[in-house]
């Protein structure tokens, strides 16, 4: 009796999870935060605002138990194929831009798939998965448009960006930290001059007259400009906003570290103010997505692709560790999803998570069924975010047999 009670309750929480999906194919917007530290972030106890962070995660599903990888491109490539990045060839290291490496070409990636269901796909800031030839670049990996830089970090005024991998010469310190003033190498400063370039494209085209605009104002820009396009489009949207922030180097205009002159470090304070800066662009993406209606039929994503650098003002506490290490503030990442279309909110998730499973997880939010043949690592956690049901009756016969 026991044993016909359980399974005829999971099979009525499943059934009345698969029931739910929206009729009408929902826009995706997944915004990726670079070296986000685990603390920093309000609803965490940083001690600097983010009022439209934490709004929005008020607001929607807070993912708690939710883990990345401790570097950038295997995070990235996870995300964007549900794939281990033991599986994809990227467990090494980050792809330096005078690698000719990149994520595999016979990995599609969810903006494939998305496609293939109707969407028109834009990809917004960093890339960092490969540049070598152009097949490896967002335009031949599923996105019909791309605004951004294809290495993992540069100056945010500049776009110049220098390769220190291969050149041995540049001081440990600024290798370590990555915050030294690129204006000092172009110079000549130091060595690594022949190892630096500029960094900025329009799809595929390099833009040269962006020098002195501040890159998250940059990016967030073009965010709000293809959700404007898209109001008076006939199809959904997938946006992934990767900004560069809160990667070093550590710039930022003036006005936004003035409010944290009581922090006493430097790297810190500063730090402080690309956070806010970032959090005022994600409001500004958000009300643009209300101003056009689109709203409400939007699934909001946010992300950290790692733990924060410490050497870099970022900070991970109460967790030991922080970017590179496989320590708890390594891989622990800030995550929610929020939006009308979720069944429940205002909703602390200790599920665990992990950044594998948004391929999935995204696929099954806008009705689109994997093909088993991709083999994927991450499972969906749709039904788990939107409506609080059970990851999968799996849980319920296990538990059954151990009775």
């Amino acid at each position: 009796m026991n044993i016909l009670l359980i399974v005829s309750s999971c099979l009525l929480i499943s059934s009345l999870c698969s029931t739910a999906i929206a009729e009408k194919k929902p826009n995706i917007v997944f915004v990726v935060a670079d070296d986000y530290g685990f603390r920093d972030i309000g609803y965490h106890g940083a001690e600097f605002a983010t009022p439209n962070l934490d709004k929005l995660a008020a607001q929607g599903v807070k993912l708690e138990n939710y883990y990345v990888q401790p570097i950038c491109s295997p995070t990235r490539s996870q995300l964007l194929t549900g794939r281990y990045q033991i599986h994809t060839g990227l467990q090494h290291d980050i792809i330096w831009p005078s690698q000719p490496y990149g994520l595999p070409l016979n990995f599609p990636t969810i903006a494939d798939v998305l496609r293939t269901a109707g969407y028109s796909n834009h990809a917004v800031g960093k890339w960092h998965l490969g540049l070598y030839k152009k097949e490896y670049t967002p335009l031949y990996r599923g996105f019909d448009s791309f605004y951004g830089y294809w290495e993992g970090g540069e100056d945010y005024f500049t776009y110049y960006n220098c390769d220190t991998f291969h050149n041995r010469t540049t001081p440990p310190d600024l290798r370590i930290t990555n915050s030294f003033n690129y204006n000092d190498i172009l110079s000549g400063k130091y060595s690594t001059k022949q190892w630096c370039g500029y960094d900025l494209r329009d799809m595929n085209e390099p833009v040269t007259n962006m020098n002195g605009t501040y890159s998250t104002h940059l990016y967030t820009r073009k965010a709000i400009d293809i959700v404007n396009s898209a109001k008076s489009a006939d199809k959904p949207f997938f946006l992934y906003l990767a900004y560069q922030a809160v990667h070093s180097p550590m710039e930022v205009p003036p006005q936004y570290v003035k409010p944290y002159s009581f922090i006493q470090d430097k790297n810190r304070r500063i730090y402080a103010g690309m956070v806010s800066a970032m959090d005022e662009g994600v409001g500004n993406l958000t009300e643009a997505l209300k101003e056009t209606g689109l709203w409400n039929n939007t699934v909001f994503i946010f992300s950290t692709d790692n733990g924060g650098e410490v050497y870099a003002g970022g900070n991970n506490w109460p967790l030991r560790g922080y970017k590179h290490t496989l320590w708890e503030g390594g891989v622990r990442g800030i995550g929610f999803v929020t939006g009308p279309l979720l069944k429940h909110t205002g909703i602390v998730q200790t599920e665990l998570m992990h950044v594998s499973d948004w391929f999935p997880t995204i696929a099954d939010a806008v009705g689109v069924k994997v093909n088993t043949s991709l083999n994927l690592d991450g499972v969906s956690q749709w039904q788990m975010i939107s409506f609080r049901c059970p990851l999968t009756c799996v849980s319920c016969f296990t538990l059954t047999a151990k009775v």
